[in-house]
């Protein structure tokens, strides 16, 4: 019996790792474990399975297990897979970075708005993985990897926390600890509506049958994968709501589809419709006030505020934490004053 699944790392991460999973059947006959997944793996070659092996990616029963290894029936079979083969040249790049804390082991860094994470179709160049290869002579991952030391990602328009491995054992380390969710990630984010109560979104998370470069949310299980967010009320704001969202699992576009699915979809999120006016009024100065909210912040309000982890060396928990960017704070003070006068106006009359 096979499990396949990508990781839960952040926010859309969901081609990072490839984790498989396999249960031996009860008549399995003893056999190298090698020779088990290159039968159950046909697409992948002996070398990347071999290399997973020295990793001490490939456990059974939730311990790493040399290649000699000889399965035994029931065994509960995991293995790991870093990254696609690379399709494009990786350009070191002098693009400065904020760096909260560095060590021998990982960076933890504040990711600015419009920074892709890794190179792909259509950015070749400025992401954050040219810009760590321009500030470190090399990351784990592998030379064929196209995201070296990355275990988890935000999307390009998010800002906030990221964590980045520098060793092989941070690497793994690190992965298992997004893969199994013992990590913590709290985001801040502007929601259009008056969110009423805290709450939990469960729903599965997959891309979209109308449209492919965008998620969408499938209650039913029939498509996608689990996904879950809880969220609490910081602010309420008239027409608006700074939220709070803690995530329990990390798939593409978890939160702007999570929160978009209960009625309250990201201000000035383009690509889920939070670029238009969804509440409010239809007079024409707020129509304006909102366009200027949406130029102050032109991109969706969300920003990854914390996260915690365990260090892979110490084992020592670390905490980091962030301010909103100045695009957030700036909307937010805007909207929290449009709050107090209109509360002015409703009491006036």
């Amino acid at each position: 019996m096979q499990e396949t699944e990508l990781p839960e790392p952040g926010i859309d991460d969901d081609d990072l790792f490839e984790h498989h999973r396999f249960v031996a059947d009860k008549g399995q006959g003893l056999m190298r474990i090698d020779k088990f997944l290159v039968h159950r793996l046909e697409k992948t070659s002996r070398t990347r399975i071999q290399d997973a092996h020295e990793r001490g990616f490939v456990r059974v029963n939730g311990v790493p297990v040399r290649s000699n290894y000889k399965v035994k029936p029931l065994d509960v079979i995991t293995i790991e897979l870093p990254y696609p083969v690379r399709e494009i040249e990786l350009i070191p790049e002098d693009i400065p970075l904020d760096i909260l804390y560095e060590d021998d082991t990982l960076i933890v860094l504040n990711k600015k708005a419009g920074m892709v994470v890794h190179p792909a179709y259509g950015h070749y160049s400025g992401t954050l993985i040219n810009a760590l290869l321009g500030h470190f002579a090399s990351l784990p991952g592998g030379a064929e990897s196209l995201r070296p030391g990355l275990v988890h990602r935000l999307d390009k328009n998010t800002t906030g926390v990221m964590v980045i491995a520098k060793t092989d054992h941070a690497l793994t380390h690190l992965s298992d600890q997004f893969f199994h969710r013992t990590t913590e990630r709290r985001y801040e984010a502007l929601v259009w509506g008056d969110v009423l109560s805290d709450g939990t979104v469960t729903g599965h998370v997959g891309r979209s049958l109308r449209d492919r470069k965008l998620m969408d949310v499938f209650p039913d299980g029939s498509h996608g994968k689990h996904a879950v967010t809880h969220y609490r009320v910081l602010e309420r704001l008239g027409y608006v709501t700074r939220v709070e969202c803690k995530l329990e699992t990390g798939r593409t576009h978890q939160i702007r589809v999570h929160m978009k699915h209960i009625g309250h979809t990201l201000f000035n999120d383009d690509e889920y419709g939070g670029d238009k006016i969804l509440k409010g009024t239809t007079f024409s100065k707020y129509r304006q006030f909102v366009e200027n909210g949406f130029a102050l912040c032109p991109r969706q309000a969300l920003h990854a505020k914390s996260l915690g982890f365990k260090h892979p060396d110490t084992g020592a928990w670390m905490q980091f934490e962030t301010d909103l960017p100045a695009d957030m704070r700036a909307l937010v003070e805007k909207w929290r004053a449009y709050a107090v006068n209109r509360g002015g106006e409703q009491d006036a009359g």
